[in-house]
């Protein structure tokens, strides 16, 4: 079955379904959407027997929908409409929300239901409900519709606006998420910047300059007058509620790009708020917790992105539990990535960007190597979330690979015109073999959790409940810790990785990806410089990428007017 997707990007939910799609053996067609011409003429090269609409926020032409079932997916519960879904669901505190699968008609999210899935609204942002609840209810749905076309006997049903659960709301403006400090509760504080996360963020005016809101923690001890900043830590910035605190995790000026809050509203504020001496609970974002002989490393960063300070910190961190007892160290990665490798929106905002990616690529290097050195204890790599480019080659320095079901990785780095590093030329062929690894970061093209599995990138997948993992990754984990023969397993270890090092040096394997990174960084006009700079301002692609859109034989063509 030919399937078009249609999407205003390639996202993580866009990925999910893609990879579900070819999975069910469908040959699947990207278009990146600008305007209806992109449509009709992906439609008429492409002749699909069904298009699915994973995260599309423009109408369909009727001279498509009339002809073609076009699955839309809502992230609502049935009913439930508008371009704001998800945004007014948290704003609300609802307790349950949910997925609709519709197909497109001439009213937005009015068409027939192909099916509906709903799910506990946990307390969380926007980014990490559509990473985890959204996406894993919508491929199911699809999956479920693909099913159902090709049965004789299945009819959509017609939505039902008195039965419905959900209703019509507007798209939520910024006077909607406007925060009053002299007003607003902590609780309707978190929840409207936890809504607006991670696009559009909350507006406000800071030292005379419009600047948009992202991230948020509670704080439980610290305290001042509403509105008013009170300290800084770790790049966040505490400003006081009516009855507490918060911490505001992220910042950009109008028209500039994501950073640390501290970096961007620091310089715009007439009284500096003071430094923390230590980091709060509350935000940080490198912790370790220990159960029996197994340490669970977090490195929970924003976006999956790591800079090079980082980078530092987290090597710090693991040399640490490396010099205690633990048998098995886990890399647990963030709640909402698991990592996505270098942090390109510190970079473009370095007075350096050439001179900041170097620093910032040596520095996971340093991490990677000293995973790879580790052989007095058990490494495992707990893929919860998705992972791409350098974060998703980091996780084969580890000894297991533990994925979740449904987790989307990109183990490639061409999109951004690099090379890559972080050791990938010695450690995807020794696990995947030379010809699929070349493969792979040619290809460009995400990879699920099953697939990964059934290629080598990964040892087991656990259940995609985020609950159910963590027992099984645990259950795992102790097993090893406990196993009667780990000293020969280690010892084995060794062995394997003194006769690698005879064999080829690892600092041989850095030396050649830094020579191919470096060429790149320190050229002003190489295509990294502006594929990065295309990314971090989300500016979208002219085209759809060519290894994404597919064409039928011209013959087979169609022309919708």
């Amino acid at each position: 079955m030919r399937i078009l997707l249609l999407c205003n990007a390639f996202n993580g939910l866009s990925q999910r379904i893609h990879c579900e799609l070819r999975l069910l053996g469908c040959d699947v067609s990207v278009q990146l959407v600008s305007g209806a011409a992109d449509m009709k003429k992906a439609v008429a090269d492409f002749r699909p027997r069904l298009i699915v609409c994973p995260f599309l926020t423009r109408r369909i032409p009727a001279a498509i929908w009339k002809k073609i079932p076009c699955l839309v997916v809502h992230p609502g519960i049935e009913g439930d409409r508008g371009p704001s879904s998800l945004d007014w669901a948290i704003e609300y505190n609802c307790i349950e929300w949910g997925v609709t699968l519709l197909q497109a008609c001439g009213e937005m999210d009015a068409g027939d239901i192909w099916g509906t899935a709903v799910f506990p609204l946990r307390a969380a942002s926007k980014t990490g409900l559509y990473q985890r609840e959204v996406t894993a209810a919508a491929a199911d749905l699809v999956k479920k519709a693909v099913a159902a076309l090709q049965d004789p006997d299945f009819r959509p049903r017609p939505l039902d606006p008195q039965a419905a659960p959900g209703r019509l709301l507007p798209a939520m403006t910024q006077a909607d998420r406007a925060i009053d400090w002299q007003r607003h509760t902590t609780d309707a504080v978190i929840s409207r910047l936890r809504a607006a996360d991670s696009a559009p963020g909350v507006r406000e005016e800071v030292g005379g300059q419009s600047v948009f809101l992202y991230g948020v923690r509670r704080e439980d001890s610290l305290g001042g007058a509403p509105g008013e900043f009170i300290a800084h830590s770790n790049g966040a910035i505490c400003r006081a509620t009516i009855d507490g605190a918060v911490w505001i995790m992220q910042a950009r000026r109008e028209g500039g790009i994501k950073l640390p809050a501290a970096q961007v509203l620091l310089p715009l504020l007439d009284s500096t708020p003071d430094p923390l001496d230590a980091i709060p609970i509350a935000i940080e974002d490198i912790y370790s917790e220990r159960l029996g002989d197994v340490a669970y490393l977090h490195f929970n960063f924003a976006g999956g992105a790591m800079d090079a300070d980082q980078c530092r910190r987290l090597l710090a961190h693991y040399r640490e539990l490396q010099s205690g007892d633990a048998r098995v160290i886990v890399l647990m990665g963030g709640e909402d990535f698991w990592s996505n490798g270098i942090d390109l929106n510190r970079i473009e905002a370095a007075e350096d960007p050439g001179r900041e990616s170097w620093e910032n690529i040596n520095a996971i290097d340093d991490f990677v190597a000293a995973l790879i050195d580790t052989t007095d204890t058990v490494t495992v790599a707990a893929l919860r979330n998705n992972a791409a480019a350098g974060g998703a080659m980091m996780a084969l320095a580890c000894d297991h690979i533990l994925l979740r079901e449904g987790v989307v990785l990109n183990p490639h780095y061409r999109a951004v015109g690099l090379y890559g590093s972080e050791y990938w030329t010695y450690l995807l062929p020794r696990r995947l073999g030379k010809k699929t690894a070349a493969a792979l970061t040619r290809k460009c093209l995400p990879l699920l959790a099953s697939e990964a599995l059934q290629i080598g990138f990964g040892d087991e997948v656990f259940d995609e409940d985020w609950q159910a993992y963590w027992r099984e990754l645990d259950s795992f984990c102790q097993r090893i810790a406990q196993s009667a023969d780990l000293d020969a397993q280690l010892r084995a270890k060794a062995a394997m990785r003194e006769a690698d090092e005879k064999r080829s040096p690892l600092q041989g394997y850095r030396e050649r990806e830094l020579e191919k990174m470096a060429a790149v960084f320190f050229d002003p006009q190489s295509e990294y410089h502006r594929a990065r700079r295309r990314f971090v301002y989300k500016v979208p692609p002219e085209e759809t990428p060519a290894h994404l859109r597919k064409k039928v034989p011209f013959w087979q063509r169609a022309v919708f007017s």
